[in-house]
């Protein structure tokens, strides 16, 4: 296992905003070394969303229907009953996160993955959410590597680079 000590994320990258009438969009692209399948399985089993996701579910996120996604790292756990919209393994996995849109697209890319993730999400939280995503994917591509450093959400993520990850996502979408 791998120093969660040593870890710091690099630079803001990868990352747009859309925004279409009221509605705004984060738009998230990470190439990861692992295949389409091995990302699928961090994307939708329960266990492995314990490891990098910033909530727990209560079943896996593979099939449609009613979810319930509780939060990680909040005061009080924020707990939405939800439901997963499409899980078409293992490219596209469409849920409800309470009154945001999560949409997950896998692209094979050589030997590995595009992921492509649109986050609805509201304007003042844009590089907020940009910032805890980045962080979220960082633990994601090395639990599926096989060298977890465990889940880093919330105030933990204050220690992290989270703060400066912040900050440069939000002079990245003020242009």
């Amino acid at each position: 296992m791998s120093n969660r000590d040593e870890y710091m994320p690099g630079p803001a990258a990868g990352a747009e905003v859309r925004k279409d009438g009221e509605k705004w969009t984060l738009v998230l692209v990470r190439e990861l070394r692992h295949s389409p399948e091995k990302v699928w399985q961090a994307l939708t089993d329960p266990a492995s969303l314990r490891e990098w996701a910033p909530f727990d579910a209560d079943r896996s996120l593979a099939s449609v229907g009613p979810v319930k996604l509780s939060t990680v790292g909040t005061p009080t756990p924020q707990i939405s009953d939800t439901r997963v919209t499409r899980a078409d393994a293992p490219t596209l996995l469409e849920y409800r996160w309470g009154e945001n849109e999560m949409r997950w697209q896998l692209e094979p890319l050589g030997d590995g993955t595009r992921l492509t993730l649109w986050h609805n999400i509201d304007r003042g939280f844009i590089s907020m959410g940009a910032a805890g995503w980045h962080i979220c994917l960082d633990v994601l591509d090395r639990l599926v590597g096989n060298d977890p450093i465990g889940r880093i959400v919330g105030g933990e993520a204050m220690k992290f680079g989270w703060p400066r990850l912040n900050t440069e996502y939000a002079k990245q979408f003020a242009s």
